[in-house]
């Protein structure tokens, strides 16, 4: 469960320091699992000296790097040709979750395991060539954009991203606080491409956010499963608990996984003694349970998901389900059902490798990979949450066609102006809409939206969305906990 692997985690963010961890999350992160374990075993069977490159090998790699530094016709970095020739056997494996990391890549990635780093906040992968998004963190500059989930990056700042590795690519994304980035993105069902100014930024370190409902239910939401989130999750459930809450949400969308022994910590109280929380399973077969040492919990519990919910998350999720009784609401999840073991030490010179090493399944044996856990109680989200933000590079005026349009029709209607169509035309309705929202904001009222009139749509859009009662899905889950407890709904 790292972050993703060939993701390098990228999520353009993470960290990690240890010289063996073991994460889960679509990002990367790592979880130290104890000797004997799986995990443990991987590590000791790789640096035992029972593995490793035969005399003839050896010779060959060796003459290799001697022709390079003496017939190539240009002078060469040994470092960057060394870094190349490692990062072309973690490539050949086929896995976008084993990645290589050289030493400024790695210190990245160690920064954001631990909660704390600069960027953009969004979790990419390679994926046949591609720089994908897997995620983008609840608050982050990313997800303020409106970057998400599967999102295909072209390019970064007028630079093609087609054909780097991912380190590379991150690297162009990554940057200090308060630069601009520009990307361009495919996403699916747009025919032309989409531009997204964002201006980076510190990334919360916070990953438990909570809050008592007044008719009892509590929500704790968890962004990620950083090193500090498990104490963070137990302190804002405790403090739930004395409050007398009747039902808890337990909200993971978004959230791109993390540490293994975080999320096991987490899932731990709300899983009956004795029985399993995840299962581990190496190339053998072999499988391992971590068991629970909680008591269960004798309130009902929902579990919010959708498809940004990766990795630790799903372990979660599954586990809740499984064996916590809990009810899983809203949509499918990520669908990343491997382990990775981060390896630095034995490199020796900053530099690290995350490499899978297992597949994790749930209590019940299901392997969620590449499927996802499907939810109990499916809720789609509005278009308007998915909706493109506008570019703002001209004025969109009636009776032309553009993505831009049908992201604003998409938007209007979501504050409640009447729209007659989404499809980027724009219509007779559409300006009758744009100048009565003009009016109301105090705009002026011409009927064609410019820069102003969009930022302001934006604005009270995100408003909405980040109101409670305004998330369908966050209210069908309260809807689902307050039948159990026989409440007035």
């Amino acid at each position: 469960m790292h972050f993703k692997g060939r993701t390098v985690a990228a999520f353009i963010l993470l960290t990690m320091a240890a010289s063996v961890l073991v994460t889960l999350t679509v990002a990367d992160q790592f979880v130290a699992i104890g000797s004997g374990g799986t995990a443990a075993k991987a590590a000791s069977s790789a640096s035992s000296g029972q593995y490793g490159l035969s005399e003839k090998e050896l010779r060959k790699l060796n003459t290799v790097l001697e022709l390079i530094e003496t017939k190539y016709f240009r002078d060469v970095d040994r470092t960057e040709v060394l870094d190349g020739a490692v990062n072309g056997m973690m490539t050949a494996l086929g896995d976008p979750y084993s990645v290589y990391m050289e030493k400024s890549a790695a210190k990245q990635f160690s920064e954001t395991i631990e909660g704390s780093f600069t960027g953009i906040g969004a979790g990419v992968q390679i994926k046949d060539g591609n720089i994908i998004v897997e995620s983008a963190i609840k608050g982050s500059p990313a997800e303020r954009a409106g970057v998400l989930p599967n999102d295909v990056l072209l390019s970064v700042n007028g630079e093609k991203l087609s054909g780097l590795s991912l380190n590379d690519a991150v690297a162009k994304i990554r940057g200090p606080k308060g630069s601009k980035v520009k990307l361009l993105i495919q996403r699916q069902g747009m025919s032309q491409p989409l531009q997204l100014t964002i201006v980076r930024d510190d990334i919360d370190y916070e990953t438990v956010y909570a809050h008592l409902r007044e008719d009892g239910i509590g929500v704790i939401e968890i962004r990620q499963f950083s090193l500090n989130t498990g104490d963070r999750f137990a302190e804002e459930l405790d403090k739930l608990e004395k409050q007398h809450m009747k039902a808890l949400v337990i909200d993971v969308r978004g959230n791109p996984g993390g540490v293994l022994p975080v999320v096991v910590s987490v899932a731990q109280p709300f899983v009956p003694k004795g029985e399993p929380i995840v299962q581990v399973e190496d190339k053998s077969g072999h499988r391992e349970k971590t068991v629970s040492k909680g008591t269960g919990k004798p309130y009902p519990v929902a579990v919010l998901i959708n498809k940004g919910s990766a990795s630790a998350s799903e372990v979660l999720a599954g586990a809740l389900k499984e064996e916590g009784h809990a009810v899983l609401v809203g949509e499918t999840s990520f669908g990343k059902g491997t382990v990775q073991v981060s390896y630095d030490k034995p490199l020796a010179d900053g530099s690290l490798i995350k490499m899978t090493i297992a597949k994790w399944l749930t209590p019940l044996g299901n392997w969620v990979h590449e499927k996802g856990l499907q939810p109990d109680v499916a809720v789609q989200p509005p278009d308007y949450y998915t909706a493109a933000r506008m570019s703002k590079t001209k004025t969109l005026v009636p009776n032309t066609i553009s993505e831009d349009t049908k992201s604003l029709q998409t938007m209007l209607s979501g504050l409640g102006y009447k729209i007659d169509r989404k499809d980027g035309y724009y219509s007779t309705a559409t300006e009758d809409s744009v100048r009565a929202f003009q009016q109301k904001a105090g705009l002026p009222a011409t009927g064609s939206a410019d820069k102003a009139t969009a930022e302001k749509i934006e604005e009270q859009l995100i408003a909405k969305i980040r109101d409670e009662k305004s998330d369908t899905q966050l209210q069908k889950a309260v809807s689902v906990l307050q039948g159990k407890l026989g409440m007035a709904k």
